[in-house]
């Protein structure tokens, strides 16, 4: 089957379709350019659509390439027949293709190797011809000391090698065995003698015992981790395991009875625990932690996507505070654009103590560049200044700003980092972290890209994943937020500019170096004069740059230069301009889309022409909100079990979602404590940066654990009986406990991701 409608089953969508994205790719389209602005030709597939066509077309082509090599190899070989080169042919898989090739890939000499050039191949005939006969006696015939076969049992161990190889060989066996274990099997866990307490953390794996198949991924990354650092132990477990010897006999009319019928039983048992259980062991362990890798990378990009699109709060002149203790608060204003206008180092805090002082030139500094927004690094001493800043505005009321809380996370890896560098030479690399807090409440997606996204921390286990993987999903993330909402093509940084379709390092660099020595640019069509930005990039990049106040006003928006001519169309046939269109929402929604549609312009563009025009440039990101924390509640030790309070998503896992409520330690929401109803997925509840009401279930002050929900107390007792019998869905032990429990169990994996 080709490879177009392979994908194009798998995503239940036409062949054609597949096949114009796979050509638009192969020509050097992206992603969000295609997904925008080659509809026509897709079918109007999406982003995600389109990557899921970019993965597998990647690992179809590699599966095409090896099928190649397997072919040339067995041509070589001489055992390249119809049957098994259609047989190759027909593998859908690189799993099922390698167990094709196995018998004949070039093999170290094996114990079966030796013994067929020893001749006890014909041993192996005889003893299968004659059942009833002893197998020493048999073997004895067969002695080549020479060889190193000196004895009638060598002789036999040397047929036995040579029928457990064959035996584990059997694709068909092979198969059956491997979909069996992964249906009915368990991995079991249990730790290492001697590591009970140094391994503490993993505790919930010392007596462990789950379906292989119904392990969750964070369960699954867990366990991995531990049998990297040597505190558990895995084990494969399956009930009845003497049924799995019978299917590897099953297919082979070998003797049953007599002295050889009890040699071939052993012979199997010897193929199971020797060759086949290791091999499939280490299968399900490789296929597990892929799925589980697979899944932790796609909770962090879930996570990454909403902070990415998190609200803006807009460009306003912003105060940006770290807070720290003996080393100050470090304060910086940055203008609407970002740029740094003031820096300076407050006390406010032991051991100097200098809250007055701090004070007055607080005041004067907001006073001297009339700061709206003021913005507050959320770690150390985060609330302690928090309280400085409320004293500010309460005692000075000439300054109206509005102050609020900001995650920091990541501020201090973008401080040391080569563009903060380029970016502030001479400033310390404390303040260029206050530069970064304030920058990213103005616009958190335009902060966020000079990060690197693992340094955000909004993963699980990253750093146990495949890092290729990982940075390739997030970097496709972050192409596909910033191509969504478009850039200032006059202010954009570097960063953002080398996210945009089309547009690499060296493009974006090009561009601000072009911007510094002529000026903004006036309309896109001078995009075409930048070095080495070619027909190519421009067609990719250019709709989704924008300029403001250009000679055209279609530049302001994200319809296609290629386009303009459609939508100056559209204004002539009602004798109007088309500056005098947009945002004309009666006229636009009058159009019929119909009329327009040629042979160039489908419906599918004209309909996104229309809705463009409508509101030209439009942001997809929601509108501003914050969290409103309670003044009193400024430390864990202020909180009490039953409060209701406001809080901020700052990371959502498969077990639950962690919460910011505003006193330097997250509190955990378990995933039975997300709703009500029956949650699968928390991802279906809540987005990182959602502000969410939460009620305090349980505080362990020992361990700076708190345990939240987000129940109403509505259908509890209906959700709690779901959510047990979810519990122990493939679970052998009891390893869900209490909401309580869970705060304890899993507060610490925040810190392990």
């Amino acid at each position: 089957m080709q490879i177009n409608q392979l994908i194009a089953d798998e995503l239940h969508v036409k062949p054609t379709q597949v096949k114009a994205a796979i050509e638009l790719f192969d020509s050097g389209s992206t992603v969000p350019f295609v997904a925008r602005y080659r509809k026509e030709a897709t079918g109007a597939l999406d982003d995600q659509q389109l990557r899921r066509i970019q993965e597998r077309l990647v690992y179809l082509r590699e599966l095409e390439s090896r099928k190649q090599t397997v072919l040339k190899s067995l041509k070589q070989q001489g055992k390249l027949t119809i049957q098994l080169e259609n047989s190759i042919i027909k593998a859908d898989n690189k799993t099922l293709l390698e167990d094709i090739y196995q018998p004949y890939k070039t093999k170290r000499i094996t114990n079966a190797q030796k013994a067929r050039d020893a001749g006890l191949t014909e041993l192996l005939s005889t003893l299968l011809e004659n059942p009833h006969s002893l197998p020493s006696e048999i073997a004895r015939d067969y002695l080549n000391p020479e060889k190193g076969y000196q004895s009638g049992d060598d002789c036999l161990n040397g047929a036995q090698a040579i029928l457990v190889e064959k035996l584990s060989e059997q694709i068909d066996t092979v198969t059956v065995l491997r979909d069996r274990l992964w249906n009915e099997a368990s991995f079991q866990t249990s730790v290492v003698k001697g590591k009970e307490q140094n391994g503490h953390k993993f505790r919930d794996y010392f007596d462990y015992t789950e379906t292989i198949k119904t392990i969750p991924s964070h369960r699954m990354l867990a366990i991995f981790r531990g049998l990297e650092e040597g505190v558990i132990k895995l084990e494969l477990s399956i009930d009845n395991e003497n049924s799995l010897e019978s299917i590897i006999l099953r297919p082979h009319n070998l003797p049953s009875v007599g002295k050889v019928g009890e040699w071939i039983k052993n012979t199997v048992h010897q193929s199971w625990i020797k060759k086949l259980k290791p091999k499939l062991f280490k299968e399900l362990m490789a296929k597990q932690r892929e799925m589980a890798e697979t899944e932790a990378i796609k909770v962090f990009g879930k996570n990454l996507k909403a902070l990415l699109l998190s609200p803006p709060a807009g460009s306003k002149i912003t105060l940006g505070l770290d807070p720290g203790i003996r080393t100050g608060v470090k304060a910086v204003v940055v203008d609407p654009t970002g740029k740094l206008l003031h820096h300076t180092t407050i006390y406010p805090h032991q051991p100097k103590n200098q809250w007055d002082q701090s004070l007055q030139t607080l005041r004067q500094i907001c006073c001297q560049h009339q700061v709206e927004l003021i913005a507050i690094g959320n770690g150390t001493a985060s609330r302690e200044t928090d309280k400085l800043i409320s004293e500010l505005l309460n005692k000075h009321t000439e300054i109206k700003a509005q102050k609020l809380i900001v995650s920091e996370a990541g501020a201090s890896v973008y401080s040391a980092s080569p563009l903060a560098v380029q970016e502030f030479p001479d400033l310390d690399v404390s303040l260029r972290g206050a530069v970064s807090i304030a920058r990213r409440l103005q616009d958190p997606m335009a902060e966020l890209v000079k990060i690197e996204p693992k340094a955000i921390g909004v993963g699980q286990y990253q750093h146990d994943v495949n890092q290729k993987n990982l940075s390739d999903s997030l970097e496709a993330v972050i192409e596909d937020c910033v191509n969504a909402v478009g850039v200032d093509l006059n202010s954009a940084s570097e960063a953002l500019l080398c996210r945009i379709s089309g547009l690499n390092r060296t493009h974006a660099s090009n561009i601000i170096q072009f911007r510094n020595e002529h000026g903004r640019f006036k309309d896109r069509n001078q995009l075409k004069e930048v070095p080495r930005l070619g027909k190519k990039a421009f067609e990719q990049s250019a709709a989704f740059l924008r300029i403001n106040n250009s000679s055209n006003p279609l530049d302001g928006s994200g319809v296609h230069p290629e386009s303009y001519s459609l939508a100056e169309s559209i204004a002539k046939h009602s004798s109007l301009p088309v500056e005098q269109i947009i945002g004309d929402t009666s006229f636009l929604r009058a159009v019929k889309p119909e009329e327009f549609t040629t042979l160039r312009f489908g419906i599918y563009t004209v309909r996104d022409i229309l809705s463009e025009l409508e509101k030209p440039g439009r942001d997809p990101r929601p509108e501003f909100k914050v969290a409103r924390l309670r003044s009193e509640i400024k430390t864990i030790d202020d909180l009490e079990e039953g409060m209701q309070l406001e809080g901020t998503v700052t990371n959502v896992t498969n077990f639950g979602a962690f919460i910011d409520i505003g006193v330097h330690q997250d509190g955990l929401v378990h995933i039975s404590q997300l709703a009500d109803k029956f949650v699968k997925d928390p991802h279906q509840v809540v987005t990182a940066g959602q502000i969410v009401n939460v009620r305090v279930t349980e505080i362990d002050l020992q361990r700076r654990r708190i345990a939240l929900s987000m129940r109403t107390g509505l259908n509890t007792d209906q959700a709690k009986r779901k959510d047990t019998s979810n519990s122990k869905a493939g679970l052998k032990k009891n390893t869900s406990p209490a909401p309580g429990a869970l705060a304890k169990a899993f507060a610490k994996a925040k810190s392990d991701r």
